[in-house]
């Protein structure tokens, strides 16, 4: 893999320098045992250069099986990074198991304080390690990004870079948003942890997982890889939910998330590094795809507020099929990245401003120097009663939808039911239209029952009629008040801890946050929302088909023209 072809995109539009060759043949050392503060043994395989010297150190840490890392499969978990492409210039890859997972002893507790003081206890062991020069950075997406930030907020002395592309810094903002539970991604990745804990050792490491790895390497199967999205990862994980495990602690954890705790709470707090993001002092590159909407994007723009201080940030945000499975894409970057801080290397990678990102409808990387970007504004756009979204309200008046609890012994829809969810769609574009930033919507509405969701999601439609999902905002009806002097218009709004039943009847104003994007609407393509309180009908929309529980009620729901919705477009 050292000089065969990535997929992804490997740099954000950029050349680089002085980059670290393909030169070392690969040393490797299986179920290395790590022993943490506690006594408990994390276990480890070891990747390093087969050569005299010392090299720094790339952890990936993870609950997943580091046996398989290297399969090539387009699975989920395959994210701590290709070794192939980077020991052979002169990293050693350290490829470890968190606490309770795939052999490391001790109980999974899923990104909780205990995960912390593991990772800088594993960054110190990296460090004085014989083959390892000091210098340790940490690498890999998904849940590897986010031990990255785990391990940085505990400042451990040798951890001196990360890359945490695709991190989560609060678990509530993934597993929930704003009070809806997000189930069809919490549930199978329980089920998923813990069915790859319970397989041995063995059977990772088996002759027919060895000709699997032969094969989903050959080229013209590894490329079509290259273009398979989120929502192939999601159905491959419910598959999972088939296969027998050991209920415990993932049976426990599913209760923690979907039942005991429906609100933040000391749980949740354990479970949040958001407030302690301005403790790392380390150099960190952030990264999302601009598709990640329902699991990590929104947790990027939080991290990159909380990180402001840290004169050594810098973000790029990929377009379609920036982040597939198994994770190759942005390796030329991250190598750029760590030849600069871990071996001193002037590589070019601080160079110009430090946030790069992809246009959708566009053709370059643009670029900018804070986020959202200085020439944003919100522009507001009316929720019309005959269905237009448009600038100006027109005549007064409302609309209504239909959320049906279970239980209710309704088989079928009536035809004389009111839709389960609306969509008010701007006339075919005059001009081009660059939506760039953190949009809102202000939903002025009533419902019959004491709590409700609203579903929001912002989709682009083309001008042949093709449709296609942009951003997603979400919002149990209950949980809806926040702090309107610190929450400005556009800007993340965090749920609130207490419960707050809904006047029947009255309306309401919600504010519903749209997870930040970024997309050009040309001339004749629309701008369509869709608003529904529940998603888990097929019709519905749902981005990388993550859908939610429904909240239970049965209410008519009735909103307002007044709504509007808030864009930001790049003047």
């Amino acid at each position: 893999m050292a000089n065969s072809r990535l997929n992804g995109p490997q740099t954000t539009g950029r050349d680089y320098r002085n980059l670290s060759a393909p030169e070392h043949r690969i040393l490797h050392s299986t179920n290395v045992e790590i022993e943490m503060r506690d006594g408990i043994e994390l276990l480890a395989d070891v990747h390093r250069p087969d050569a005299d010297g010392r090299f720094p150190a790339l952890i990936a840490a993870s609950p997943y099986p580091r046996q398989i890392q290297d399969l090539g499969a387009p699975m989920g978990f395959i994210e701590a990074g290709v070794t192939d492409f980077w020991v052979p210039r002169g990293y050693g890859h350290v490829i470890a198991n968190v606490r309770g997972t795939c052999g490391s002893g001790g109980t999974f507790g899923f990104f909780d304080a205990q995960e912390r003081r593991d990772m800088f206890d594993l960054v110190e062991w990296a460090a004085t390690q014989p083959w390892c020069d000091g210098n340790v950075g940490m690498i890999g997406i998904s849940y590897f990004a986010m031990t990255q930030l785990e391990a940085a907020v505990e400042r451990p002395p040798h951890l001196r870079a990360i890359f945490p592309v695709a991190a989560t810094a609060d678990l509530y903002e993934a597993a929930t948003h704003h009070g809806l539970v997000s189930s069809s991604f919490i549930t199978p990745f329980l089920a998923m942890a813990g069915m790859t804990s319970d397989r041995s050792d063995g059977f990772w490491r088996s002759l027919p997982v060895e000709l699997a790895r032969k094969v989903l390497h050959a080229p013209p199967l590894h490329r079509r890889f290259g273009t398979m999205n989120g929502e192939a990862a999601v159905t491959m994980l419910r598959q999972l939910l088939k296969v027998p495990h050991d209920p415990h602690p993932w049976d426990d954890l599913w209760l923690d998330v979907m039942v005991k705790h429906p609100v933040r709470d000391d749980w949740w707090d354990d479970r949040n590094l958001t407030p302690l993001l301005d403790r790392i002092d380390v150099p960190v590159y952030l990264g999302c795809d601009w598709e990640n909407v329902p699991l990590h994007l929104p947790s990027t723009f939080l991290a990159w507020k909380a990180l402001a201080d840290n004169p050594n940030v810098r973000m790029a945000m990929l377009g379609r099929y920036g982040l597939t499975w198994p994770w190759e894409s942005l390796h030329t970057e991250a190598l750029a990245w760590f030849d600069h801080w871990l071996k001193g290397q002037e590589t070019g990678i601080m160079d110009g401003p430090p946030i790069r990102y992809v246009l959708p409808g566009a053709d370059d990387w643009q670029t900018a120097d804070q986020w959202p970007p200085q020439a944003s504004s919100l522009s507001e756009w009316a929720l019309r009663a005959d269905g237009t979204l448009a600038g100006d309200e027109g005549v007064a008046g409302a609309r209504e939808l239909l959320a049906l609890g279970g239980g209710l012994g309704r088989v079928k829809p009536s035809p004389i039911d009111p839709p389960a969810m609306l969509t008010w769609t701007t006339a075919p574009l005059t001009t081009p239209i660059d939506v760039v930033g953190n949009a809102e919507l202000r939903l002025v509405a009533s419902a019959t029952a004491v709590d409700t969701a609203w579903i929001a999601t912002l989709e682009h439609v083309a001008a042949d009629g093709t449709a296609s999902d942009v951003t997603a905002g979400w919002l149990r009806a209950s949980l809806r008040e926040v702090d309107e002097e610190t929450s400005r218009p556009g800007t993340p709004v965090l749920p609130c801890r207490t419960a707050v039943a809904v006047p029947i009847g009255e309306d309401v104003e919600y504010r519903i946050p749209l997870v930040a994007n970024a997309r050009r609407f040309s001339v004749g393509d629309r701008i369509r929302l869709t608003v529904a309180s529940d998603d888990q009908s097929p019709e519905t929309p749902a981005i990388m088909n993550f859908r939610h529980a429904s909240v239970g009620t049965s209410s008519l729901n009735t909103i307002r023209s007044s709504s509007r919705l808030l864009l930001p477009i790049l003047r």
